[in-house]
């Protein structure tokens, strides 16, 4: 029986394809290639040197997607497909809301007419907004502050909801705070496509040259130097905990909510000086107004991961910047265009070749 991973060539699920992979699971991919590259998925091949099956498909089509469940013996589902930029989706809500949540509703159904009712779900920790108290544990009060967050947000509610329609289903929402780093063979990474809206890859395509200066977006937050402070975690630790997570609902019922988080808070001043350090690059910057639906302060209380899960973050902002910066100089083009034929435009299964 296999592990469905879908938004599998993306940044966080090419890590944890691996991770999977490491660990002797079977996998099948599912990707639409919106925001992510076919190449991701033949290194991560390359890396384990394990073959998997891939399928070009989108969430929104549930004929196909039926087909996926239909050609495979599935027993659980990694959900990590969306659309996922702060910005964009204050831009383009409507996309959004279709994207994220109807194509969660169509998997969800899919999987109850094949009676696979295991899932891990990417949801996020902007689910919870403005917090008054910080470290934020599972219990705060939720509220999210733009699109994104709140699709996520409902995403949570109508899981819980299938929960109570239905008690055999074992869900677990993993609330991610800011996933940095990358593989250590400097392989996979974060490949943003044109401007970056996440702040490592930005600082890194600065040290590189493939921009000129880092935005910081507000200066006036109420932190120790006026910029936002976030609770970066190490991209492969945030995969090791969706292994974690997937043995907790391969083995028990019901739903809950995880922070996948470190408990460190640090300020985007904090950042570009680690990375500085890691890559002995300059990083020039210039101060810029605040984003629309930005926070201050942000940073997990991880102590439920750590107790229910037996997961705790173990890599630190060091190790994150060498990383991000090793898979920046490896990659200046990220993944580029090399072979965007793999997969080819209908939807059908390709098998991944094993490296030599």
């Amino acid at each position: 029986m296999a592990i469905l991973v879908t938004g599998g060539a993306g940044y966080i699920g090419s890590h944890v394809c691996v991770e999977l992979l490491e660990k002797k699971y079977d996998i099948i991919v599912l990707d639409n290639f919106s925001n992510s590259k076919p190449e991701s998925l033949k290194r991560v091949a390359e890396i384990t040197a394990k073959d998997f099956r891939i399928y070009a498909v989108d969430l929104l089509d549930k004929e196909k997607l039926d087909h996926i469940f239909i050609e495979n013996d599935i027993e659980a589902v990694i959900h990590l497909a969306g659309l996922k930029a702060v910005g964009d989706s204050m831009q383009f809500p409507l996309s959004y809301y279709q994207n994220n949540m109807i194509g969660t509703v169509n998997l969800c159904e899919v999987m109850k007419k094949h009676n696979v009712k295991k899932m891990v779900f990417s949801s996020s920790a902007t689910v919870y907004g403005q917090m008054d108290r910080i470290p934020i544990s599972e219990e705060a009060r939720l509220g999210a502050v733009n699109p994104y967050g709140r699709t996520k947000q409902m995403i949570e509610e109508i899981l819980r909801d299938l929960f109570k329609s239905d008690e055999t289903w074992s869900i677990a929402l993993l609330r991610y705070f800011n996933p940095i780093g990358a593989h250590h063979s400097g392989r996979i990474g974060e490949d943003p496509s044109g401007v970056p809206n996440n702040l490592l890859p930005y600082i890194s395509q600065v040290a590189v040259g493939k921009m000129d200066r880092l935005n910081i977006y507000g200066d006036d937050y109420q932190t120790k130097d006026g910029t936002g402070v976030r609770d970066y975690i190490h991209v492969v630790d945030l995969a090791l905990g969706h292994i974690k997570a997937l043995e907790k609902v391969q083995s028990t019922k019901g739903i809950d909510a995880y922070n996948l988080g470190t408990g460190t808070g640090y300020s985007v001043m904090e950042i570009v000086k680690a990375f500085e350090k890691a890559s002995t690059k300059p990083i020039p910057y210039i101060i810029t107004a605040r984003r629309p639906g930005d926070i201050g302060i942000c940073y997990a209380d991880p102590l439920k991961a750590k107790r229910e899960l037996g997961f705790q973050a173990s890599r630190g902002i060091e190790i994150m910047c060498e990383d991000a910066w090793r898979w920046q100089q490896n990659n200046p083009n990220g993944y580029g265009k090399l072979i965007e034929i793999m997969i080819p435009k209908e939807s059908i299964p390709y098998q991944a070749m094993k490296s030599p």
